[in-house]
């Protein structure tokens, strides 16, 4: 299946007084066109960042990145304000990502206004209604402040400025995790059923599995910087090979679990992201950790049809 995008070898360093930081180190993957790529791992792993890479809100360090076949590491001005109508961005906080000052019609609005597509305020008033009622936000809401809204209608008109202008590709960097359970689930329904209607492709960064289990077709696991497991949803979560991917999947609450699964307690002291030593960064928890673990780095290898991994122990 054609890929949307491809990132090959990608990597972001941040200088530190300790030494340089590796929060994104030499990943690589590939999404096609329609499909949702699920990226999960603990707080700090670089998660959010490598989407913001992805989307040139932070520059790289190196590798390059492909959006329909053309090369966009480097794109000049003209090509950014370009790739700004077909890549777009869902935030985390649906408070702070909008604009206080702004009503619901201004913000939504607002790229028509930038990128001037609009010929007059009339069409515009109706380009916003469509959106509104595409994101499930009833009318009377066009002129309300996002403090007079709730977590879930927030999202809601973030998500409806995203499709503002008709991307093909949208980072959605934890949308649901700072909203009630109940509304997580209809924010969720809403994102898969754009994404049929309109052949959206997603990236959906989250540390919550069970909702990356629901909406991912594919699921890449990063610990420090790096994809340390890359695998189909329902295979990754039926047959995880990583250690620490295993570690993750017990950790899921379960009222009741036929078999019984023992659940993987991390040990051990978290590795420094800053000029990491030789070796795999997951070494000093891993139960499985041998001399090699600690002195080579583990390679990116196939295990199978489309499943990958990096560790000596598999």
């Amino acid at each position: 299946m054609e890929a949307i995008l491809e990132a090959k070898n990608i990597r972001k360093y941040f200088k530190t007084p300790k030494g340089m930081l590796h929060a994104v180190d030499d990943v690589s993957f590939s999404i096609p066109k329609g499909k949702t790529l699920g990226v999960v791992g603990e707080s700090g792993c670089g998660k959010s960042t490598l989407g913001l890479l992805l989307l040139h809100l932070e520059s790289l360090t190196g590798g390059q990145i492909f959006f329909e076949g053309r090369d966009i590491t480097n794109p000049g001005k003209r090509r950014l304000k370009e790739l700004r109508c077909s890549m777009q961005m869902i935030f985390q906080d649906p408070f702070s990502s909008l604009n206080p000052r702004m009503s619901v019609s201004e913000i939504i609005s607002e790229p028509f206004r930038i990128y001037k597509i609009c010929r007059s305020p009339a069409e515009m008033e109706k380009k916003v209604d469509q959106l509104m009622d595409l994101v499930g936000l009833a009318p009377r809401l066009r002129q309300a402040y996002p403090h007079e809204l709730d977590g879930g209608r927030r999202q809601r008109v973030g998500i409806a400025r995203a499709l503002a202008m008709a991307p093909k590709f949208i980072v959605c960097d934890e949308p649901v995790s700072a909203l009630d359970v109940s509304i997580q689930a209809q924010i969720l329904n809403l994102m898969q059923d754009l994404q049929k209607e309109m052949g959206l492709t997603y990236i959906f960064i989250t540390h919550d599995l069970s909702v990356v289990r629901h909406i991912s077709d594919e699921i890449c696991v990063m610990y420090l910087g790096k994809i340390v497991e890359q695998a189909r949803a329902q295979e990754l979560f039926r047959n995880p090979l990583h250690p620490y991917t295993q570690a993750l999947l017990s950790a899921i609450p379960r009222p009741k679990v036929p078999p019984a699964t023992e659940r993987i307690i991390l040990k051990g002291e978290l590795a420094s992201p800053i000029e990491p030593k030789p070796g795999c960064r997951f070494a000093p928890r891993c139960i499985h950790a041998q001399d090699r673990c600690f002195q080579e780095n583990p390679e990116r290898r196939e295990i199978g049809q489309g499943r990958f991994a990096c560790c000596h122990c598999i």
